[in-house]
């Protein structure tokens, strides 16, 4: 027998040197494409991650930055929408993304905060209530990420992220930041890109009724109606009542619905999904009403049926670390919910601090985004104490081209100093799926690469 195997391994061997011209020094096996994991970032609170490396032809994962990626919602899944319905490799029906940001960037998708996705928590009194535990709970994640994934320590780190999630990574950004000076993370930070983010709520709301009038989605009455509970919202956040100014911003999207035959707030180009058949809304379990129709139009919006067969099937199986108990998204109804108070409230003050510790920031905007409008992020921004406000503002935009060859108008680009703000034209609240080929000229110019 040994003899017989002796023979095998030498015609092995033999014909694997044919298979290699000579000269050509076999590589040994690189990284792995991806990977995934959980980390406790408190006692029976767990967060799940999804890591892709970069796959660019030319250029080494090594040489192109790392992106962390964070959904909104809150309670939208990255490791789920924004995988597979924007940036990542595959797309729901599992074939290959042309726009891929893996391209121009390893890819860190996260379920965040616990209970998104395949995020869960054991107690249900551990769910995040606020921004400050949200970022809290990321520090510990990435804490043990840069530490355990040594090879991403010296490679340049950017947070990329969408709607709420661009009210996240602004606390996130600002807390990593502090880490890094003090050494307590190791990694190479250099900035946030916040797209259709909700930095400031009352400025999205204030701005709703003159976006629609002048895209002819309201007439004269419904501004005014619209015009009316924006006010509301505005004296509620005003005298701190958040919850009830949370409460309110759905009673202004149910006006907006009734007077524009339901349109979509993600894209005003589209009509609005049917609401929820009477036994749906039981099974959400939310303690109000007006939460199950928030819930309904920004979160559950992004777990299509389709989305949610993939996750709770194909994908649970090639994890293979999913607890039994875990249902992708099965938690996201209380994470809304737990944040409800925390929903309304500004972080501006946060940008401003970004931008005076030198962190790189980046503003885009969706043309055809209705919830998070561009007229209110040029609101909000407006109001920046940046002392290079005024100098950024008179800047010229530029038109941007998603090739030489192109003629059309893809976006506009203005920046100035480590503060930066694109225009993305045909583009709802979800760029990187409306515009993907100007979406990753984005990341590329954000990140520094040349085309």
């Amino acid at each position: 027998m040994e003899l017989l195997d002796l023979a095998v391994c030498l015609f092995v061997l033999f014909n694997v040197c044919l298979s290699y011209p000579q000269g050509v020094v076999l590589k040994q096996p690189q990284e792995p494409k991806e990977l995934w994991g959980y980390v406790q970032v408190r006692s029976k609170a767990h967060m799940f991650w999804w890591l892709y490396y970069a796959n660019n032809p030319t250029k080494d994962f090594t040489e192109l930055p790392l992106i962390m990626w964070l959904q909104g919602g809150p309670g939208a899944s990255g490791c789920g929408f924004g995988n597979f319905e924007e940036i990542g490799p595959l797309d729901k029906e599992m074939k290959p993304r042309n726009t891929t940001w893996l391209q121009a960037a390893s890819i860190l998708f996260v379920d965040n905060p616990v209970g998104t996705g395949f995020s869960y928590v054991d107690d249900c009194s551990l769910f995040a209530k606020n921004l400050t535990t949200v970022v809290s709970d990321m520090m510990v994640f990435l804490r043990d990420f840069f530490t355990h994934r040594t090879e991403f320590q010296t490679i340049p780190f950017y947070i990329f992220s969408e709607s709420y999630g661009g009210k996240m990574a602004a606390g996130i950004a600002l807390a990593l930041h502090g880490a890094v000076q003090k050494g307590s993370i190791k990694c190479n930070f250099v900035g946030t890109a916040l797209g259709d983010s909700w930095i400031s709520p009352l400025d999205s709301v204030l701005s709703w009724g003159p976006y629609l009038y002048s895209t002819s989605l309201l007439d004269d009455h419904g501004l005014a109606e619209v015009t009316a509970v924006a006010k509301e919202i505005m004296d509620a956040i005003n005298k701190n009542q958040y919850g009830l100014a949370t409460e309110l911003w759905s009673k202004a999207e149910g006006v907006i619905e009734e007077n524009t035959d339901n349109v979509n707030f993600y894209n005003i180009m589209t009509k609005e999904v049917p609401e929820m058949k009477a036994n749906e809304q039981e099974n959400l379990h939310l303690s109000k009403s007006y939460l199950i129709r928030l819930y309904q139009r920004h979160v559950k919006n992004m777990h299509k049926n389709s989305l949610n067969e993939l996750m709770n099937g194909p994908i649970r199986k090639k994890l293979k670390i999913i607890p039994d108990c875990v249902k992708w998204g099965g938690q996201s109804t209380k994470v809304f919910e737990n944040m409800a108070e925390d929903f309304m409230r500004p972080v501006i003050d946060i940008v401003d601090q970004l931008l005076a510790a030198n962190v790189n920031v980046t503003v885009y905007n969706g043309q055809l985004d209705l919830i998070v409008d561009t007229m209110g992020q040029e609101a909000w921004i407006r109001k920046l104490k940046w002392p290079s406000l005024d100098q950024f503002s008179q800047q010229r935009w530029k038109a941007l081209y998603v090739s030489p060859e192109s003629t059309e108008t893809a976006a506009f680009h203005k920046a100035y100093e480590n503060f930066a703000f694109f225009w993305i034209l045909k583009a709802g609240h979800m760029v990187p799926s409306d515009q993907g080929e100007m979406a990753l000229k984005m990341v590329r110019m954000v990140t520094q690469q040349k085309h």
